[in-house]
């Protein structure tokens, strides 16, 4: 999945935004500022991509349907050095973007990606008037991208969960109307670069509105000098008021990282079989122990067998071999049977080199030198 947007055009420099002279450039604007902005997120679908990657496995798309826009919103604190330069960071979330694809043999491709991190940027200021400004910003996103593919039919995923953490580039333009000393609105649009977590890397735009609050940013009113023939003493200066920082953004919650459990096929069932034996029973009682009081998302369990056999008879022998050890975990950890898919493969993903185990005939040695790929993989995502 790759999310790319067109180039935009007449983008304004920081450094042109702090040289431009203006009327308004005295004011004294330092200080601590934070805000929050909601607004809609834009990410463009590579569906050639798409279409390119069910062709390389055999099957040819039919019908494609984007969902590329979402609500995204960024939670931000930020300090100002002067009336035209300030420094700014925080956390966002950029929404949810996907795509459902049909295929040819029958089946059908579902993705989704979620996008959420956080910046530090340098923000560039222009003020028009005394309440208008206009302002871009430059500086360095570091975000999470958490994929979901599924697939049915024909359509078999060999990654349904893959996600990536990147530092990318980040830039965007704004304006800020202020209504006060302490209050402000702005309106900016903002261009985050991305690794998607499949191998490439796009552009996710955010227009968004928010507000801006300033701390300590009203200033007292001088003491009226009195006005008299003689010399007046001058009222005592106001005790300094100490600036507080604002709070830091709340912290980005990441997903788990999938656990994976390698069991030997070897152990579970006799040779050619897929009845449970009593030592595989044991071994999977002892992973359901393990399982105790995690709460979870998905559990995947994938039959492998060796490279011994044809196609359909390994992809019908590794089916039924997921499908027995699912029905174990059901039974006897009370695992419910939705949060639990089963699925085989031909011998494909072997764990052994090309060239360690000699021969076709199945013959004693060669069966002994594949035991490492007849194995059953249980992959648990889930909080405990």
């Amino acid at each position: 999945m790759k999310f790319e947007l067109a180039k935009t055009s007449g983008t304004l420099g920081l450094a042109a935004l702090a040289a431009i002279a203006s009327p308004y450039a005295m004011a004294d604007d330092t200080g601590w500022y934070a805000g929050a902005s909601v607004g809609q997120s834009k990410a463009k679908i590579d569906d050639a991509r798409i279409t390119g990657a069910l062709l390389g496995a055999g099957s040819t798309a039919t019908t494609i349907t984007d969902d590329n826009r979402d609500t995204g919103y960024k939670l931000f604190g930020g300090y100002q050095f002067n009336r035209n330069f300030a420094l700014e960071g925080g956390y966002f979330n950029l929404g949810t973007f996907g795509f459902d694809a049909t295929t040819v043999p029958a089946g059908t491709l579902n993705g989704r990606i979620k996008v959420q991190g956080l910046n530090l940027d340098l923000v560039g200021i222009l003020p028009l008037t005394e309440k208008f400004s206009v302002f871009g910003r430059a500086g360095l996103n570091y975000a999470e991208a958490k994929d979901t593919f599924t697939g049915t039919g024909a359509v078999n995923v060999l990654r349904p969960n893959p996600s990536k953490r990147d530092t990318n580039a980040k830039y965007g333009l704004g304006v800020q109307y202020d209504f006060s000393k302490t209050l402000a609105m702005r309106l900016e649009a903002e261009r985050y670069r991305i690794n998607d977590a499949v191998g490439n890397k796009g552009d996710i735009d955010l227009v968004s509105v928010g507000l801006v609050y300033r701390f300590g940013g009203e200033t007292p009113a001088p003491a009226p000098r009195a006005m008299a023939p003689e010399p007046v003493a001058a009222a005592p200066a106001p005790e300094p008021v100490a600036v507080t920082p604002p709070p830091p953004p709340p912290p980005v919650v990441m997903p788990p990282v999938p656990k994976k459990v390698m069991l030997s096929a070897d152990s579970l069932f006799d040779f050619d079989k897929s009845a449970l034996r009593p030592a595989g029973k044991l071994e999977l009682d002892r992973l359901a122990a393990n399982l105790k009081g995690v709460d979870f998302e998905v559990i995947t369990v994938t039959g492998h067998t060796d490279r011994i056999g044809s196609h359909v008879y390994n992809m019908d022998l590794s089916t039924r071999r997921a499908e027995a050890v699912k029905a174990y975990l059901v039974e006897s950890a009370g695992i419910p049977a939705s949060k639990i898919a089963a699925r085989g493969t031909d011998g494909s993903d072997p764990v052994t080199k090309p060239g360690d185990c000699k021969g076709k005939m199945p013959l004693k040695a060669l069966i002994a030198c594949l035991q490492p790929d007849r194995r059953v993989e249980v992959e648990v995502s889930g909080t405990k």
